[in-house]
């Protein structure tokens, strides 16, 4: 059986990048008019008063979730001028930031939201995920595992060292990681992929 591909591995932890702490989603996803009507009218706020911050914040969420990183990246920066302390704010510019291929920018706002707030376990693990991705990939684990010593139900962090092992070929530990991921948070995004990643790996050990 062909080896996983622990690049695709990678790109499904980078692709958990949520917003920090948006609001919740609905139950159902509303129709596509409504969709783009409840962005134009966000902009349009925004355009007439650019100095509401939770304006500004919601409208970043939004663009995030639309994949439009330029913008979410430019209305996160006039956010986060308003406030510089806010942690949501910081890691969801660092998202952006990340997705625009700018991973040192990224790193940087992500290290403001950890000297803020040291137990936001999220900045840690955006932090560990953006270093792995550029191949720093000690830093990425160091930094994993004393997030995993501080809190040891971090649920990102070990994912994204469940990722780590695969990419090294260590697809026991990984599988190890995720289950951990699925005890800690089985309702969680990253529970669902480490259930589909848990069951590629343990087809193609079952196949050696």
């Amino acid at each position: 059986m062909k080896c996983p591909s622990a690049a695709l591995l990678v790109l499904a932890a980078l692709a958990l990048a949520t917003p920090a702490a948006a609001a919740p989603a609905p139950a159902a996803r509303p129709a596509a008019p409504a969709v783009t009507d409840s962005l134009g009218i966000l902009e349009r706020a925004v355009a007439r008063d650019s100095s509401r911050f939770d304006n500004l914040y919601r409208l970043g969420i939004m663009y995030l979730d639309r994949e439009r990183n330029d913008e979410a990246a430019r209305v996160f920066a006039r956010a986060h001028k308003a406030r510089p302390k806010d942690v949501k704010v910081l890691v969801n510019l660092g998202v952006a930031l990340d997705n625009l291929g700018r991973a040192d920018e990224a790193q940087g706002f992500y290290r403001q939201a950890i000297a803020v707030s040291p137990d936001d376990s999220l900045a840690s693990c955006r932090l560990a995920t953006s270093l792995y991705a550029q191949g720093r990939h000690a830093e990425s684990v160091n930094q994993l595992r004393a997030l995993i010593a501080r809190q040891p139900h971090s649920y990102c962090a070990f994912f994204t060292m469940g990722v780590a092992f695969a990419d090294a070929g260590l697809y026991r530990d990984a599988i190890r990681m995720w289950k951990k991921v699925i005890e800690i948070a089985p309702g969680s995004a990253e529970a669902q992929s480490a259930k589909e990643s848990i069951d590629v790996l343990e087809r193609f050990l079952a196949g050696q």
